[in-house]
């Protein structure tokens, strides 16, 4: 279940692609795995699906944590993709950090995540492999999402407020059952920070579309284009299965295909680290157990975030 909260108005603010499209990315991305990992990573499968959703549940506790979750390029000019600096000390240098920070990193974070795998893997730790594994299937999977790459990520500045869970959480709900996921095997990545800038990039161009189209069919649906659902204890208005389906069919199959590709590219990436780290044995790790201490520190953690609301943005008004 995605997690949201309710405004006053009864529209929705989503904020992540929703725990079940990142769960389900990272697991089958375990199966584009060559065997030699195949073998490590699927005894931990329901780990490594947990902790798709670490990144955003301690947005509440890590100030340096919202942007790693997308990059707003509009900000930067309808040239960003052409002119901003894919090495973080050159773009650094031309918008200062604070500006990068406060309008996303998402393509440098996913670099980041990389080095430290590929780190895990030279210290043959399980534990750190396992869990830089699943949170890099996370941002993954964000920089696949078309509204996680601009300032109009929900809407807001267009009047289409909670466009942004439709897309990336509702719609998965409703129809990934009956998506395509074999997407083959894992590739070696020999720029993983190109690849990264690549799916943002990719997701970009999709932006007008996510939009346009939700924006022409609602002159379409006098009513009937939202109703309302509960989840839990709450009662949330949401975009309508019959709105939904149509949106999705207009899409053309966009959804499925932003999420086959965050699939493969996550695999990529565990098995690029792998490699680059000289291809260590993994058999030695096949016996690895979390330690009580670990499991304890997952209890505390899953607690805090149960306390706590997720927070979406850090320049994003309060509802």
């Amino acid at each position: 279940m995605a997690s949201v909260y309710l405004t006053n108005s009864l529209s929705i603010i989503w904020l992540i692609w929703g725990f079940y499209a990142h769960q389900e990315i990272n697991e089958l991305a375990v199966y584009t795995l060559p065997p030699e990992l195949l073998a490590f990573y699927k005894p931990n499968m329901t780990y490594i699906r947990e902790v798709a959703v670490n990144p955003d549940r301690r947005r509440h506790s890590v100030p340096d944590e919202a942007p790693r979750h997308y990059i707003d390029l509009d900000h930067y000019g309808d040239s960003a993709l052409q002119v901003m600096p894919r090495v973080w000390k050159e773009a650094a240098n031309r918008y200062t950090e604070d500006t990068l920070a406060a309008y996303g990193i998402v393509p440098w974070h996913i670099s980041r995540m990389f080095y430290g795998l590929r780190e895990a893997f030279l210290l043959r730790d399980p534990a750190r492999i396992l869990k830089l594994s699943a949170e890099l299937g996370h941002y993954v999977g964000d920089a696949h999402v078309p509204l996680h790459t601009t300032e109009n990520y929900n809407g807001q500045l267009t009047g289409q407020e909670g466009i942004h869970g439709f897309w990336e959480s509702r719609l998965p709900e409703l129809f990934a059952h009956d998506f395509d996921f074999l997407v083959g095997r894992a590739v070696y990545l020999h720029d993983p920070l190109s690849a990264a800038w690549q799916a943002v990039a990719d997701s970009h161009a999709a932006v007008d579309s996510v939009l346009d189209i939700e924006r022409t069919l609602s002159q379409e649906f006098a009513k009937g284009k939202f109703t309302f659902e509960s989840k839990g204890r709450i009662t949330l208005k949401v975009y309508s299965e019959s709105f939904a389906r149509r949106y999705f069919r207009r899409l053309d199959g966009m959804v499925e295909r932003r999420m086959r590709a965050a699939i493969r590219m996550t695999g990529s990436l565990w098995f690029s680290a792998w490699i680059d780290a000289g291809q260590p044995d993994m058999l030695p790790l096949l016996s690895y157990q979390p330690s009580e201490e670990e499991l304890a520190a997952r209890r505390r953690e899953l607690e805090q975030w149960r306390s706590t609301r997720i927070i979406a943005r850090p320049h994003e008004s309060e509802p």
